[in-house]
């Protein structure tokens, strides 16, 4: 029997409390909404372990079409838990990493809906500037500018 192999990796889920203010957010990154809508019923229950489940979803997509961030808003059952201020050290999700080609541009239009830089905006070598910021929510991402041609 051959073994299974990867084909991709289709997205990274994030659990949200104001899809709107979120969307928008990775809206201005350079991502597009490519589908909005609700996940509900048992079967869904099935996958998660949550049992009847009330779930509003919305797809972003990366411009090259590759990457997708699932962002959800859970209706039912409520959210229990809170890790957005966690620490980059804390145990779990850490963030997302995303090649941008003018990092300065990119951060002063982030900035404009609430985004805050984690520390400074730093060179690795010759081969990036990047940074960590936290969004909407808290939620944290990483952006880097490479410095050559990729």
């Amino acid at each position: 029997m051959s073994k299974s192999k990867l084909l991709r990796m289709d997205n990274v889920g994030i659990v949200v409390e104001s899809l709107d203010e979120v969307i928008a957010f990775f809206i201005e990154l350079g991502l597009k909404l490519e589908g909005r809508g609700m996940i509900e019923g048992e079967w869904a229950g099935r996958v998660t372990g949550l049992g009847n489940q009330s779930v509003e979803i919305a797809m972003m997509v990366t411009p090259d079409g590759n990457s997708r961030l699932e962002l959800s808003r859970f209706i039912r059952p409520e959210v229990i838990e809170d890790h957005r201020k966690a620490p980059v050290n804390a145990l779990g999700y850490l963030r997302v990493m995303f090649a941008v080609s003018d990092i300065d541009d990119t951060l002063d239009r982030l900035y404009k809906l609430g985004a805050e830089l984690v520390e400074e905006v730093v060179r690795y070598q010759d081969v990036y500037r990047l940074c960590y910021i936290r969004g909407p929510e808290g939620i944290l991402i990483g952006i880097a500018e490479p410095l050559t041609k990729q």
